[in-house]
């Protein structure tokens, strides 16, 4: 028989604790659900059962022998990480829609298991509710373990502080997936990598993705392809719904749609969550008196809209939409591919505003970022840096960056926060020890070298100082994401923001100019920028698609 060295404890106390929540015995009655939908499978002693990097056969509860579950770091070397017996079973969170597997499994003895395909998961997570909730918390105890290992997912080689690499970092992190990043410079594998690769100077980094082997400099979306948030989208299928934005909104969408039998393809260009996915916290979302982050509240929307079939496509953005005929149709941006859809729901929010800086573009992702997450929060330890803004989204990404930098600078064009930003973040930032507040002052020059920012030139009241920092935040708005629909008859108002509601005959409140496009969420002309209001309409507008559908 296989046998395997004992497993290692989990990362934390916190999930060493919950070792029964994320590798639960099921009795006979849960088997008897699972038999249901199941179908059964053997493996012999020591065969692959499924391998990282691939979708794996489908979910396998085990009823005789054992699965011996191994972390993959990249290199040819397996950890144990745990050992599943009688009544366990195997799988991730991405089984709910068939995305490749973050382990390798493989048989311990002679084994027998019940095997369900992501379709059977989903229709026994949703026929039998307290199991299924069981179910579905595993899976998710599971991403967060790889999470707080760094493994599981794609190796990023690249020098230290090298652009390239923290942008796939933070595209990775702002979609919770698992990931390592390695610099040559110290460590022996990923040395003896680049001296087989030989990378020149446009080939940083070098990804190792499970599976598919080495990459030199792969884009955002051959990233998302290698990990499987990015599949195949077939011309021939034609959605009930493609919703473009994987915001609140978005989201809210593809949940009530996907509950309520329609087919769903969300579309979304960076990260599940859109900008609200980036919030440290959300204090005043009803339901949650201490607050939730951005990435723990849409991060289980996105969970709870693949639980409901819902086809995810990240990095996807939307290049055209073509409204002149039935079904209509969505272009996918960089390609030729033309989606079909009965119907379309706009929540493509916004894009964010970049200042008349005559080197900006230089700096991005070297020194200057839109959003804050862990990521940046671990490039400015022991730092001061400077954040530009006084809405709530960049009240809440300073007093979230306060914890980690030495000194945080707002910079605002006004004379106080008062009429941009929430009371309580204004409390707070005015009682945190390492936050300075710079009212009437704005940024007018950047400088640096190749290896990033250095610098920033302050304008205050006419009076110019120069800051030294390394780290610049901007969180000065954003324009609405409406560019892309030109020619295609949606009508929007003077600031570009879609109008909805405009034929007062029809009950369609969130319908566009176009019959069966509708908008909503921040896109939206007239809405309430709040996460709540974007999550109302997004449920509010499947009722409406319904009633297009079947006057259609």
């Amino acid at each position: 028989m296989t046998t395997f060295a004992e497993q290692p404890p989990l990362p934390t106390e916190s999930l060493e604790k919950r070792r029964h929540q994320i590798y639960p015995v099921l009795g006979e009655a849960d088997l008897r659900h699972v038999r249901r939908f199941g179908v059964e499978r053997a493996f012999g002693d020591g065969e692959t059962v499924f391998q990282a990097g691939r979708p794996p056969p489908g979910m396998l509860f085990v009823l005789e022998g054992a699965i011996a579950i191994l972390r993959h770091d990249g290199f040819a070397n397996d950890t144990l990480i745990a050992t599943l017996r009688q009544g366990q079973y195997s799988s991730e969170i991405g089984q709910l829609s068939d995305r490749p597997a973050m382990s390798n499994g493989v048989a311990v003895g002679a084994l027998k298991v019940l095997l369900l395909s992501s379709e059977s998961l989903r229709a026994l997570v949703v026929a039998h509710a307290d199991l299924g909730e069981r179910l579905i918390r595993s899976l998710i105890l599971r991403s967060v373990t790889f999470l707080e290992q760094n493994s599981g997912g794609p190796v990023i080689v690249g020098p230290r502080g090298h652009g390239r690499v923290h942008m796939l970092q933070s595209f990775l992190t702002a979609n919770a997936h698992p990931y390592t990043v390695l610099d040559p410079a110290v460590d022996a594998r990923a040395a003896a990598l680049v001296a087989e690769h030989r990378p020149g100077p446009e080939d940083w980094p070098l990804v190792i993705c499970p599976d598919v082997g080495v990459k030199k400099n792969p884009s955002v979306v051959e990233l998302g392809r290698c990990i499987g948030m990015l599949r195949h989208l077939s011309e021939d299928t034609v959605w009930d719904v493609i919703v473009v934005g994987g915001g609140p909104a978005g989201l809210a969408t593809a949940v009530y749609a996907g509950s309520e039998g329609l087919s769903v393809l969300v579309l979304e260009t960076r990260a599940y969550g859109g900008q609200a996915g980036a919030s440290a916290r959300i204090e005043n979302y009803l339901g949650f008196p201490t607050g939730i982050s951005g990435g723990a509240l849409t991060g289980r929307a996105y969970v709870q809209a693949e639980k409901f079939g819902v086809e995810i496509a990240i990095p996807a953005p939307a290049g055209r939409l073509v409204c002149d005929s039935q079904p209509l149709q969505v272009e996918m941006c960089g390609s030729l591919t033309m989606l079909k859809a009965r119907s379309v729901v706009l929540s493509c929010g916004a894009r964010y505003r970049r200042p008349s800086l005559a080197n900006l573009k230089q700096f991005e992702g070297k020194g200057v970022y839109y959003w804050a997450s862990s990521v940046e929060a671990q490039l400015c330890k022991s730092e001061e840096v400077v954040l530009v803004g006084g809405g709530n989204s960049a009240g809440q990404a300073a007093v979230f960056l306060a914890a980690h930098a030495l000194k945080v600078h707002i910079v605002i064009r006004k004379g106080s926060l008062s009429s941009t930003m929430s009371s309580y973040l204004i409390e707070r930032i005015l009682a945190h020890p390492n936050i300075e507040l710079h009212t009437h002052t704005e940024i007018v020059a950047l400088e640096g070298d190749e290896d990033g920012l250095k610098q920033v030139l302050f304008s205050h009241n006419g009076v110019e100082e120069m800051c030294d920092t390394r780290r610049l935040f901007l969180f000065i708005g954003a324009d609405p994401n409406t560019g892309w629909l030109a020619g295609c008859g949606v009508e929007v108002d003077k600031n570009g923001f879609i109008r909805t509601g405009i034929d007062r005959s029809s009950s369609a409140s969130l319908q566009t100019s176009v019959p069966g496009v509708f908008a909503i969420g921040d896109v939206r002309a007239g809405s309430t920028k709040r996460v709540a209001a974007a999550v109302g309409e997004g449920a509010a507008v499947v009722a409406q698609i319904h009633q297009f559908l079947a006057a259609r």
